[in-house]
């Protein structure tokens, strides 16, 4: 019999890297491998355009960092505009080759995702980290410092709170398409703020029903808890009624809770995916004729503010929508919050002369 040869003591064999490198890739969402993928075909293309070298020929070094920073981060350039070093021609490039979407400087929190994407390939390949250097972290603070200071903000989708969500649901009276848009925006809503990967997720599998005006739904591995516990989240009220009227014209018991429509409003057997579910916030919000820059994750932060509006604790919040992070979900609690303040009104504790 022929034996298997023994491991080195120091290092990882080929198969046992491909094999943790498999773990990772099967840990993360969809979404975020996505993303990974969407950023590193950008920096292979921005390393061959301003290097001349492939992402993977080894380590980078921090000055390649440092300039990818000043090439895609806008700096006020002195005559009361903005620029960035990334040469005009070498954008034109990038935006012909399908990585980029327009011209011009990226968002901070483009660039910082894109830093940190490059740091977790030099990790897997076990190689020294550019984006760890001082250097490196400094720039990028001192960068962020300089834009907010010149009133470049991160600009946040619009919170469906109590109004627009009623509003939005007082136009889903078209047929089988209304039925299924009003449980799912009732849905993830009511239910906790539901991530738009855990609303097309959810299988009819993962319900269960207490009553009439009670569902109980269970979440799997989410994108802040992949231990894959289930956890079951209450739905009461309208979006209860709500689930059940698109439950009674569903053709089956089990699949995707929410489903793609042909025309005619036959349902597929087929789950939504992550963009339509931003697709039925946008059009729901057009019907109604509401302003704003309407998304899947409004009805995240939509959720948590009207919590906060209503005066609910803040652990109770929590718990639906299971934030790791106070720090994450308290912008929108206390925005919710400080609306029915008597502080923020002050003027109108004052009578009319």
């Amino acid at each position: 019999m022929t034996l298997t040869a023994p491991l080195a003591l120091h290092g990882l064999a080929e198969s046992t890297r491909a094999a943790a490198e498999a773990f990772i890739a099967a840990g993360t969402a969809a979404n975020t491998v996505r993303s990974y993928r969407s950023a590193l075909a950008y920096w292979a293309a921005w390393l061959q355009l301003r290097y001349q070298r492939s992402l993977g020929d080894g380590a980078l070094p921090p000055e390649v960092a440092v300039q990818f920073i000043v090439d895609h981060l806008a700096r006020p350039d002195g005559a009361d505009g903005w620029t960035h070093l990334l040469p005009a021609e070498f954008d034109a490039v990038l935006v012909a080759a399908g990585v980029k979407g327009k011209p011009g400087a990226l968002a901070f929190s483009t660039v910082s995702h894109r830093l940190a994407v490059l740091a977790k390939w030099h990790r897997l390949q076990r190689w020294d980290n550019p984006v760890e250097q001082p250097a490196v972290k400094t720039l990028l603070r001192e960068a962020h410092k300089a834009q907010a200071r010149q009133g470049v903000t991160r600009r946040k989708k619009t919170a469906v709170v109590l109004e627009p969500l009623q509003a939005m649901l007082a136009t889903c009276t078209d047929g089988v398409r209304g039925v299924r848009d009003r449980a799912l925006l009732l849905l993830a809503w009511s239910g906790g703020g539901r991530r738009r990967s855990e609303v097309i997720g959810l299988q009819i599998e993962d319900l269960r029903r207490l009553d009439v005006d009670t569902w109980l739904y269970a979440l799997g591995a989410t994108k802040t808890n992949t231990s894959g516990e289930r956890r079951e989240k209450p739905l009461q009220g309208p979006a209860a009624h709500a689930l059940n009227a698109w439950l009674a014209v569903m053709p089956e018991s089990q699949g995707p809770l929410f489903r793609r429509l042909y025309k005619g409003g036959r349902i597929s057997s087929a789950g939504l995916c992550g963009d339509q579910v931003a697709r039925i916030v946008k059009r729901r919000a057009e019907l109604a004729g509401l302003e704003g820059d309407w998304a899947a994750h409004s009805l995240r932060s939509g959720f948590v503010t009207e919590a906060g509006r209503q005066g609910v604790p803040l652990g109770e919040v929590m718990a639906m929508t299971e934030h790791r992070s106070v720090s994450t979900v308290m912008g929108y609690f206390q925005a919710g919050s400080l609306l029915g303040s008597r502080a923020s009104n002050l003027l109108g504790q004052v009578p009319d002369e």
